[in-house]
């Protein structure tokens, strides 16, 4: 608590990224934040591992253009954006060359002729995608709230859905076209496509997940005064007047940034509500295979791939193609419920396969060897038409943040930020 003329007192329970943009932002407005994280390091489910020496993640990500909120919050931290963050037009290209290139310059024209230039398309293919993109944009990207995207789609062509759409879709939702949400699928379009200059881009990791947030944050945090609590999950939080109470340590306010899990475990009995709909929601895996293969080149830093039952990934990552470490792949296999009861040695089994396969012979210099496969496995929320989300405001003086909460993003890392960042004006507005 807070005394006469003290600035006021908050506790963020959650070191991911929606818990950090949550600390860095009060903060900044003045509160004397501690920051607690069950975690021995910051970042969530978006962190840095080491395996055999090299600095990796618990799983690959991308980031686009539009994500205005996390790039503005690396730059109040001091993160080298421009040396992690490896940009380039949004690009969907397979390894036999088909596939779709954006132009540089404003997303939409730049959209139009990709699609008119798109190699392994007809005509028809392509003239029904811009009619459909078209009608989309003449609807503001909205669309029926019941919607699946493949609902949404089913009168595109069969190349169209299966170069573009589904992998769009799983993508940015990590839930397949048939049971995702079109609605929110729209919305990330219309963000990719409108938001200006550069919001369709590509934003590729070169270094770890850490050098990006967590580790810019985490020392932007200790010099900003902020107390740091790694390795310690909170055991209780209770009310006490105006206050709350987080193991025996009284504040102002909390934001619990944690996950939906946890977050409803430490509201089951303060708001039975809330805490159901956390309980509620449903989640989809996400699996990385790291391949290591001296000599070897990818096309392109980014190469989308075709899934099918015997071959999981649907994106290879090309790590010395980033600037990063060369002869590093990261495959990344979405939706991967079924990969994940599979076995983890099945599915690196699958995804070496795969990769001999999709890429010819000459790629691989010498035969590539998996080097480690890891598995995320809630890694998001199921994203599927009316999902009902929890929202930000829990009680008075007590906000929850995360991808998981009530907004129009998907389980991305910006949807976190924004979540982060709406938590802390959610207190502001309430006082």
């Amino acid at each position: 608590m807070n005394g006469a003329g003290a600035a006021p007192t908050m506790a963020v329970i959650g070191g991911g990224w929606a818990g950090l943009a949550a600390a860095v932002r009060a903060s900044e407005a003045g509160k004397r934040v501690t920051l607690y994280d069950m975690a021995a390091q910051l970042g969530g489910r978006a962190r840095g591992v080491t395996v055999d020496g090299l600095a990796l993640d618990n799983g690959q990500h991308i980031l686009i253009g539009a994500y205005t909120r996390t790039l503005a919050l690396m730059h109040t931290v001091g993160a080298d954006v421009a040396g992690t963050l490896w940009r380039q037009p949004l690009e969907l290209r397979y390894p036999d060359g088909r596939g779709l290139k954006l132009p540089p310059g404003p997303a939409m024209p730049g959209f139009i002729r990709a699609v008119l230039a798109c190699k392994g398309w007809g005509w028809a293919d392509r003239l029904a995608l811009l009619a459909a993109a078209g009608g989309w944009a003449a609807t503001g990207f909205r669309c029926d709230a019941k919607l699946t995207v493949q609902a949404l789609c089913r009168k595109l062509p069969a190349p169209v859905r299966q170069l573009l759409i589904d992998p769009l879709c799983v993508a940015a939702l990590n839930t397949p076209a048939s049971e995702a949400s079109a609605q929110v699928l729209l919305r990330v379009l219309r963000d990719a496509l409108f938001s200006g200059r550069g919001g369709a881009d590509l934003l590729l990791p070169r270094r770890s997940l850490d050098a990006l947030l967590p580790q810019p944050a985490q020392a932007w945090l200790q010099a900003a005064g902020v107390n740091i609590q790694v390795g310690q999950r909170v055991q209780q939080l209770k009310p006490a007047g105006p206050a709350w109470v987080v193991d025996g340590q009284a504040f102002d306010a909390v934001v619990l940034a944690c996950s939906a899990a946890e977050a409803a475990r430490l509201t089951d009995s303060l708001a039975p509500a809330w805490a159901g709909r956390a309980r509620g929601l449903t989640y989809e895996p996400i699996v990385t295979v790291y391949l290591q293969c001296p000599g070897a080149r990818l096309p392109s830093a980014m190469t989308a791939l075709i899934e099918g039952p015997e071959a999981p990934a649907q994106f290879a990552f090309d790590h010395g193609a980033l600037g990063a470490t060369p002869g590093l792949f990261a495959f990344v296999v979405s939706g991967a419920r079924r990969w994940v009861d599979a076995g983890l040695d099945a599915t690196g089994r699958a995804v070496l396969q795969q990769a001999l396969q999709a890429f010819s012979a000459s790629t691989w210099p010498t035969p590539p060897r998996v080097l480690r496969v890891l598995a995320e496995k809630r890694a998001t929320f199921r994203c599927t038409p009316g999902l009902d989300r929890p929202p930000t405001q829990i009680a008075a003086g007590l906000v929850a943040a995360g991808d998981y909460v009530e907004g129009p993003y998907p389980a991305t890392l910006e949807g976190a930020v924004r979540s982060g960042e709406a938590a802390v004006a959610a207190l502001r507005t309430a006082r």
